[in-house]
């Protein structure tokens, strides 16, 4: 039987918003729906367009902690997430995830301090075997994103990631592509916010990319950061040249 995933769509709540952050992001206001892909779905866009706000809200909804880890997490260490989360439903298949995590770059450090702190008071396994064993906060921030991706992920759950290529080389990401397929294929649904070139070229999944306006399902090639790396790479002396050119 064909896997269809766990998440179908995603819809704004439009009546009663407030005028207020985060409902006043321009891409917001005007968002209504988003089809997930039963694989992956990525988001991209430039910063400020509201694609990790957007992200942490979909976890939020799902019943994630607000700074990531799994559902079984509920530390909090400051109180910084929108109220978007309500204002969100999700439409769902039948079939149920029977795992999930929530990976941000930026609070990292706090679900790895979280990890040690359950695993000092006591109790058998320890939650750090589920991580590859060693403490992440005992591992460079690559190695334990790095770590925490290729020991936590199991397959047959949802897995919302924010902005994964912040700790990981060009080489990592490539591998990381490899990982995420042989997830999919244990019925793995992702989400993921990225900037990487790398991330996005993955085949089985659905591209939005977020502007100052509206939220737009592209092609690989169609999104910026496909165009601006290209134009780069197929010309770096030139691009370099007009830039320090006009700076002088």
């Amino acid at each position: 039987m064909e896997f269809n995933g766990y998440l179908l769509s995603l819809r704004l709540n439009r009546q009663n918003l407030p005028e207020r952050y985060p409902f006043n992001i321009p891409c917001l206001k005007s968002f209504e729906e988003l089809v997930f892909h039963p694989k992956v779905t990525f988001l991209t866009g430039e910063n400020g367009v509201g694609k990790s706000t957007l992200t942490e809200a979909i976890a939020v909804n799902l019943g994630f902690n607000a700074e990531g880890g799994s559902k079984n997490f509920n530390f909090k260490s400051t109180e910084t997430h929108s109220d978007l989360h309500n204002y969100l439903t999700i439409a769902k298949s039948f079939k149920k995830p029977r795992d999930g995590f929530f990976l941000r770059g930026e609070s990292f450090y706090n679900v790895a301090s979280e990890i040690d702190k359950l695993d000092e008071e006591g109790g058998e396994p320890k939650i750090i075997d589920s991580y590859g064993g060693l403490s992440l906060h005992k591992q460079s921030h690559g190695q334990s994103f790095w770590s925490l991706f290729m020991n936590r992920f199991n397959g047959n759950g949802v897995y919302i990631l924010d902005e994964p290529e912040s700790a990981l080389s060009a080489t990592k990401q490539i591998a990381m592509l490899s990982k995420i397929n042989s997830l999919v294929n244990l019925d793995a649904q992702f989400i993921i916010t990225t900037h990487s070139p790398i991330l996005l070229a993955y085949p089985n999944a659905s591209i939005y990319e977020m502007a100052d306006e509206d939220i737009t399902r592209v092609s690989y090639e169609e999104t910026e950061v496909y165009r601006v790396y290209k134009s780069f790479l197929d010309n770096p002396n030139r691009i370099l040249n007009s830039l320090l050119t006009a700076n002088t």
